[in-house]
């Protein structure tokens, strides 16, 4: 089957992308609003975009009314957010997290969880997660009715027990989104594929391809 997005509705094209391009991990994004309420919510458009410096990227679209979502607004006003990853046992505050609440309200709180500060940002991390991300705002897109937001990490938390020698991060499952509007998958069920080498590959097989 052939699609051609030009053809379909903006609610058609946004559940064939987000159901295609999966899994996808979900920022679960802390953000202090100008009255200082702790906003915290998740996005699964989101990824690693740079190494050096460390640099991640969330996109935020707008409300149903097109207006902005607290995130983006928050980000926008201070340059500042925190990036929490969000793991199994985190997964029924994450949900709740992700409803439209009054920006009066804190989602932090209303989920039961526990701010924990950050070294060098004012946005606080969420305590309970395994692996946050402090971040400044390097660059900001707007692509249709959502913009994208990039942030140069600054600092990183990871729990104890996740990073063995050589920063090896072992026992780390995050939780992917697969598709809309509730498909989630876990990520404990992994393999090992190693790398090889364009001469590996060449001497293995021979052949040598020219670049003529």
């Amino acid at each position: 089957m052939n699609i051609d997005p030009a053809t379909l509705s903006a609610a058609d094209s946004y559940k064939l992308l987000t159901n295609l391009i999966v899994p996808r991990p979900i920022a679960w994004v802390t953000t202090i609003n100008e009255i200082g309420v702790v906003n915290l919510a998740p996005f699964s458009f989101f990824n690693a975009v740079g190494s050096d410096p460390l640099q991640l990227m969330i996109s935020v679209g707008t409300r149903d009314d097109d207006s902005q979502k607290d995130t983006a607004a928050n980000i926008s006003r201070s340059s500042e957010f925190v990036v929490n990853m969000v793991t199994e046992e985190l997964m029924a505050a994450m949900n709740i997290s992700a409803a439209e609440f009054p920006s009066h309200i804190s989602e932090l709180e209303a989920t039961g969880l526990h701010a924990a500060p950050s070294d060098k940002v004012n946005v606080p991390c969420v305590a309970e997660s395994k692996v946050s991300f402090e971040c400044v705002l390097r660059g900001k897109l707007p692509v249709g009715s959502s913009t994208i937001f990039v942030g140069e990490v600054v600092m990183m938390h990871v729990a104890d027990q996740l990073v063995g020698p050589r920063f090896h991060i072992n026992g780390f499952v995050p939780i992917g989104r697969l598709g809309s509007p509730s498909a989630y998958c876990r990520t404990n069920d992994r393999f090992e594929l190693a790398r090889v080498s364009y001469d590996i590959l060449t001497k293995k097989s021979g052949v040598r391809i020219s670049s003529d």
